[in-house]
């Protein structure tokens, strides 16, 4: 089970940050072309596999659903932030959007082409992040694919390192280590986006985006 503790804590912090949030990343993506090109790969490998049906996980004011939407995936968001989900639903009544956990996912097995974790995971105590990856792996179909991003630890021989997040309790991780999880978890690293910090970026973090794929077969390795 995840800690509900730290669930709480995260869900209250972004209800009382939601329209500060939204307002500082709502247009993020206009100055990030490599951002940009790693979301229109991600939908490029869904479309070609048949199934555009993907799921935003901590999709926060909805502005990466909508963009998925753009590129002409069938997208829905989903956030533990009642608040957050008020304002995507207000700013983009066309599209879905839908307040939930991570950990237990209100979706049936095997029905997405594809499952979207933009900095969501980063709030996850460690030991509880292959709850998560399972539930990934469960609502995602065989071939499936998954795109997630988090900024990268220093230390490659740490697995993770907590920093200062502004909203909540935050951590980084050593980008081997969480592919290396998510094979555990069945997911295939298919590729990975390294971006340099930028000398203007207020955190100089590398932020990595890894790309993986689910088997054909959909049968997920032990996650014990």
């Amino acid at each position: 089970m995840i800690e509900h503790d730290a669930l709480s804590v995260t869900r209250e912090a972004y209800d009382a940050a939601a329209p500060m949030y939204a307002q500082l990343f709502r247009d993020e993506l206009r100055d990030r072309p490599l951002d940009r090109a790693i979301l229109s790969a991600f939908a490029e490998v869904v479309s070609a596999s048949g199934d555009s049906h993907v799921a935003d996980l901590g999709c926060g004011p909805g502005h990466i659903t909508a963009y998925l939407d753009e590129l002409g995936l069938a997208a829905f968001g989903v956030d533990a932030s009642p608040a957050m989900i008020k304002l995507a639903r207000q700013t983009y009544p066309g599209l879905r959007f839908d307040v939930g956990s991570m950990a237990a996912l209100n979706i049936a097995d095997g029905v997405l082409g594809g499952v979207l974790s933009r900095w969501s995971i980063i709030h996850t105590p460690p030991r509880e992040l292959p709850v998560i990856l399972a539930e990934f792996h469960r609502v995602l179909a065989p071939g499936g694919h998954f795109l997630v991003g988090f900024s990268a630890s220093d230390d490659p021989s740490h697995s993770t390192q907590v920093f200062d997040h502004a909203v909540a309790p935050a951590y980084r991780w050593s980008p081997d280590h969480l592919a290396a999880m998510l094979r555990t978890a069945g997911l295939a690293e298919v590729a990975r986006m390294v971006r340099e910090p930028q000398p203007t970026d207020r955190r100089q973090f590398k932020e990595i985006h890894l790309l993986a794929r689910k088997s054909e077969a959909g049968s997920a390795r032990s996650n014990a």
